[in-house]
């Protein structure tokens, strides 16, 4: 019987040999190449599980099925074509979602129109077109192998603290509030330069509410991710776990999973909350390291950039400020407005546009910032509350990635790292205690040396510098372009 068994399994694999071979050649070059282009989006063991399935698995079992079908009498004539449309259909509508995440009306229209036009007319090239796919798939394989082993050999290493301020004990224990509106650069900077923007509506807003403005504050890096990947951090990464010069390693899992921030709020006994609008941070699904999320990661799209249903932040807040009274808080808030002009040189709308959906978008800022402070302000007015940007807005580029290309115009570096912070301090501002924010990836140490009154832990501050990926104008690599002092460089790093 066992005999019996293996000889049938042996036939049926002869007799699907062909049509299994062309459904693994409709996924595989797709899921390689969205792994290779969205790797940090996508690296858990949950996403490699969909994307075998729905790639490879998927196809197989829907071709297979469709040449069983089509082989009864009935539909027999149409069985050599039916592989070939299925080939084709699957290639392109997987290279769609790669692309573009979602399927467009159109575009999924034209994929049928030409998935008929080749099984009817170009059935016969199939096998070369499997080959052609197959090609391809090796191809993909050479850019994704150093992704995948900068993954294997990632260290948390680079976090590693130069003291003993993961031990720090609070002595003051304010409930605090990180609120992060993207993109919003310094008032120091908004009223010049590519801006020159009238913003003192806003500005005598914070001052009337108590807040302490700190002008010429930058961020240290130049995107969400990498910028606060340094911030929770405290620490500098140079983008030295990069993928291709684009990105860290893990920086979804250290900003949202593990960090030297989130240890020493755990360690002071705070409950800590990640609110966000969007999903962008947890696009990976990292393990989550905070007490309470506005996210369900049962409601989140496997393919996505986070960008698919907005989240309301008002509602979970009141909700958690008013929940366990009797233990201290730590809310981290992301506004996603104003933001920043568009990424990619093809989806520009141009300098001019660009500012003018900055300036809408800096109104929207406006009201949603006003709504969360007012909010923490009635239900918990002992509060620290501080709020500061991931990096600037890029007014004056034409797109956001232009930053890569080597220039020592002031104004410009200065609108892309130029980050706007305001603190409410309980108790006034503390004149025992005088803060020189300068970067980013130095507030959080700073704010743990007031919350603990100890000025030791200031001898071990970070670089202020700011860094950048260069890829034009200069040799590839990092650099940075403004020195701790705040004035334009450019130093390989």
């Amino acid at each position: 019987m066992s005999t019996q068994k293996k000889n049938v399994r042996h036939s049926f694999f002869i007799r699907y040999k062909a049509t299994l071979i062309a459904a693994i050649a409709s996924g595989l070059y797709p899921v390689l190449f969205y792994y290779t282009n969205n790797f940090s989006l996508i690296n858990s063991w949950k996403h490699l599980g969909f994307f075998i399935c729905f790639f490879l698995l998927a196809p197989i079992i829907t071709f297979i099925g469709a040449d069983m079908l089509f082989k009864r009498p009935s539909l027999q004539k149409w069985n050599k074509h039916i592989v070939p449309f299925l080939n084709v259909f699957a290639f392109l509508l997987f290279i769609q979602l790669c692309i573009y995440a979602k399927l467009q009306v159109w575009f999924t229209l034209g994929i049928i129109l030409i998935s008929l036009l080749f099984a009817r007319f170009l059935y016969r090239l199939l096998s070369k077109l499997v080959v052609i796919q197959f090609l391809l798939a090796i191809i993909s394989l050479f850019w994704l192998f150093p992704i995948v082993k900068n993954q294997l050999m990632y260290s948390s290493t680079w976090m590693q603290q130069p003291d003993n301020i993961e031990a720090v004990v609070f002595k003051k224990r304010p409930n605090i509030y990180y609120i992060q509106p993207d993109g919003y650069v310094n008032f120091s900077e908004i009223d010049k330069g590519y801006y020159r923007l009238d913003d003192d509506d806003f500005k005598n807003y914070l001052l009337e509410s108590k807040f302490t403005l700190y002008p010429g504050v930058r961020s240290n890096y130049t995107s969400t991710l990498v910028s606060n990947s340094a911030t929770f951090a405290m620490k500098h990464h140079y983008y030295n776990n990069g993928f291709n010069f684009s990105e860290i390693a893990n920086a979804r899992e250290v900003i949202v999973s593990d960090n030297p921030v989130l240890r020493i709020f755990n360690n002071n006994n705070y409950k800590t909350h990640f609110l966000a609008e969007w999903g962008y941070i947890l696009t990976n699904f990292p393990k989550m390291g905070y007490d309470v999320c506005n996210f369900d990661y049962k409601e989140m799209s496997f393919i996505s950039e986070g960008f698919e249903t907005e989240q309301d932040v008002m509602a979970p807040l009141e909700t958690y400020i008013q929940e366990d009274p009797d233990r201290q808080k730590f809310f981290f808030i992301e506004i996603f407005k104003p933001g920043h002009v568009e990424s990619k040189k093809h989806k520009t709308t141009g300098i001019v546009a660009e500012k003018e959906l900055y300036i809408s978008n800096l109104k929207m800022a406006h009201e949603k910032l006003k709504n969360v402070i007012n909010l923490i302000q009635e239900k918990d007015p002992d509060a620290l509350i501080m709020i500061m940007a991931d990096h600037g807005g890029y007014v004056g580029f034409e797109y956001m990635l232009e930053i890569r290309k080597n220039t020592t115009d002031r104004d410009k570096l200065y609108s892309a790292f130029s980050t706007n912070l305001a603190i409410k301090w309980p108790e006034g501002m503390p004149l025992e205690f005088d803060p020189n924010f300068q970067t980013g990836v130095n507030v959080f140490r700073t704010l743990f040396s007031y919350l603990s009154e100890d000025t030791s832990y200031l001898e071990h501050l970070q670089d202020d510098g700011s860094y950048t990926i260069i890829n034009e104008g200069a040799p590839k690599g990092i650099y940075k372009v403004i020195d701790s002092n705040g004035n334009i460089t450019f130093k390989k790093q």
